[in-house]
């Protein structure tokens, strides 16, 4: 019998014909013997990066994964091709979690997923150095990471490996993770020997949008009924009750919509999340609670309510978005608001002063990036390390360009009102300062009698409201939370006020109206399709006899490319992307009936 290579399992197992970008060459690596670190965008692939290696080496592949729904939704979807694959979390029974311990032990798995809290039991690492290792597999590696989003303590405790485990190679994965960050996953995990993988941050088939906050709900309802009225998608929210809020308007016009915060039971959030899961077009209203591990391919939006913290945070929940590799958007809704309550978080923390500063600077970029007139896409992956050598033309900026304007005389008055009112006061007041409003508090500090009082009156509040928003994102204000927001002038600033350098801002216009939604698709099938329908009805029905979610049983793009080339034969069907042999024998010939069915029928 010949033996097993990594392309006949690609092919064979998962049903794909051709690895992407370096994933043959980190199989390769691990498959050797040696370690790794990969960075790879969400839906390019990872998993497979550690789980063909697991098949092709020999004993189990231990995978540690920081959430029990990463861990159940991939098992599930492995055991669907034939892979003996197991979890240990905390929502197994002592029984059950007996029974995989004995399947690991008698060598019956070829994968197994645990958290790094289970990893880390003296008790449980004692059995693992009496079994047959295949390889550590380190999902999410960034939460190792001190300075990043997800920081999980656990993980620090996970260089141990290296010294327990010598001879078993590892393998850390993260889709998120600065330079900064690379290099504490390398030293932290006592990776210093591993290959490094880059694969790119790109996620060319999501379509990037930010737009100013001007009644918000109205805006995210506009896009989500116009653009992706039946379709899953996530909607993230800063706070527990602003998901709340935001899912009780949502519902009441008309939206299928569940909440999700760790302020619900956990019966409730196990309930939202298979809902979600296993049903279509269901959005998930959510705090960033939600998210982290979930495999569903076809979320074709992700929507933030309110910004989040960071491009680091932006992209690895973006990035949920799109899995399967069609069309999907990133929709993001800020205002100045927002900067102001992440600066009062942030300096309301613990944290030491070196990582308030960290934060800073990332919420400056994410700000930098709301704020750009340039292409998103460019703006995003240089943040990365990337060059993207032309605009992207699938993002807002470069689908509808943005005007600019010499704002250096505007510009001028707001950094002179900060410093006659000797920076002391925050964005709010400076602006009445300006367009010469007596309110109690000016006419308290006598504002109204400074030189600057109504200098602005002809330009509106929500003008001025963008050109303070823009000349912190351009660091000529520095926004002093300790002194309550106050608006402080910096080095930069010193040109614009002396007339020595011209300002160009971005153009307030109105929002541009809805296009109509532009699907990519891995062939040249139309987005409406008849037969494409019949076939997602039959995923579902066999979904419910099988208890998984639908994707599980084919990804859309599976669905699409058998509506598009139509298979004769079960042998056709084999040569389907995502159609491997126990999919094939499976579901293969339902399948094959439906489209002989379909073609015998007369369409209308």
């Amino acid at each position: 019998m010949t033996e097993p290579t990594a392309q006949t399992i690609l092919q064979s197992v998962f049903g794909y014909q051709n690895f992407r970008g370096q994933q043959k060459d980190v199989i390769d690596t691990v498959t050797g013997g040696e370690n790794a670190l990969v960075l790879m965008s969400t839906g390019a692939g990872k998993s497979l990066c550690y789980q063909i290696p697991s098949l092709l080496r020999k004993g189990t592949g231990v995978v540690i994964s920081p959430l029990i729904a990463l861990m159940h939704n991939q098992v599930m979807a492995l055991k669907q091709l034939g892979i003996k694959a197991a979890f240990l979390n905390s929502s197994l029974t002592y029984a059950d979690a007996k029974d995989v311990e004995d399947q690991l032990r008698s060598e019956r798995l070829d994968l197994l997923y645990v958290a790094p809290e289970r990893l880390m039991m003296p008790a449980f690492l004692a059995l693992l150095e009496t079994c047959d290792i295949s390889l550590f597999a380190i999902d999410e590696a960034h939460c190792v990471s001190q300075w990043g989003h997800d920081f999980r303590p656990e993980y620090l405790e996970l260089g141990m490996l290296a010294q327990r485990f010598h001879d078993v190679p590892r393998i850390a994965l993260t889709a998120t993770a600065d330079r900064i960050t690379q290099n504490e996953i390398l030293q932290r995990l006592h990776l210093q020997d591993a290959k490094v993988f880059v694969s790119g941050f790109d996620r060319p088939n999501i379509r990037y949008r930010i737009v100013l906050k001007n009644n918000p709900k109205r805006q995210l309802l506009a896009f989500v009924a116009n653009e992706h009225a039946k379709d899953s998608g996530i909607i993230y929210c800063l706070s527990r009750r602003r998901v709340e809020e935001l899912c009780l308007w949502l519902k009441n016009q008309g939206k299928v919509v569940l909440p999700y915060h760790a302020g619900l039971s956990k019966m409730v959030r196990e309930q939202n999340q298979s809902r979600f899961l296993h049903e279509e077009g269901v959005v998930m209203v959510a705090t960033i609670a939600f998210g982290m591990g979930i495999d569903k391919p076809n979320v074709r939006f992700v929507a933030h309510f309110d910004m989040p913290k960071s491009i680091e945070a932006y992209y690895q929940e973006t990035g949920r978005a799109g899995r399967d590799g069609l069309f999907a958007q990133a929709w993001l809704a800020y205002g100045l608001q927002d900067v102001i309550v992440h600066r009062q978080m942030a300096e309301a923390s613990n944290a030491s002063e070196e990582i308030k500063r960290r934060e800073q600077r990332k919420l400056d970029a994410l700000l930098g990036l709301c704020e750009t007139t340039s292409c998103r896409r460019q703006t995003l992956l240089h943040y990365f390390g990337e060059t993207y050598d032309r605009p992207c033309g699938n993002c807002d900026t470069c689908l509808d360009p943005v005007s600019t304007w010499d704002g250096t005389r505007l510009a001028q008055m707001a950094l002179s009102s900060a410093y006659r009112t000797r920076q002391v006061f925050g964005a709010l007041h400076l602006i009445d300062v300006l367009m010469g409003k007596e309110t109690d508090k000016v006419k308290k500090f006598a504002h109204n009698k400074l030189g600057v009082f109504g200098l602005g009156k002809d330009v509106e509040a929500q003008q001025w409201r963008s050109i303070f928003r823009q000349l912190i994102a351009m660091r000529l204000f520095h926004v002093d939370m300790d002194a309550f927001g106050a608006l402080k002038l910096t080095d930069k600033s010193a040109p614009i006020l002396r007339g020595q350098s011209t300002l160009f801002l971005r153009k307030i216009e109105a929002a541009p109206k809805a296009k109509a939604k532009r699907q990519i698709l891995p062939t040249g099938l139309k987005q409406k399709n008849p037969l494409f329908d019949m076939l997602k009805t039959l995923r579902l029905q066999l979904a419910k006899e099988h208890e998984v979610p639908p994707y599980v049983i084919f990804h859309d793009r599976t669905l699409m490319e058998m509506a598009e080339r139509v298979p004769q034969n079960l042998e056709d069907m084999r040569g389907i992307y995502g159609v491997g042999d126990q999919k094939l024998a499976k579901f293969g010939a339902a399948f094959l009936d439906a489209l002989h069915q379909f073609n015998e029928e007369p369409q209308s």
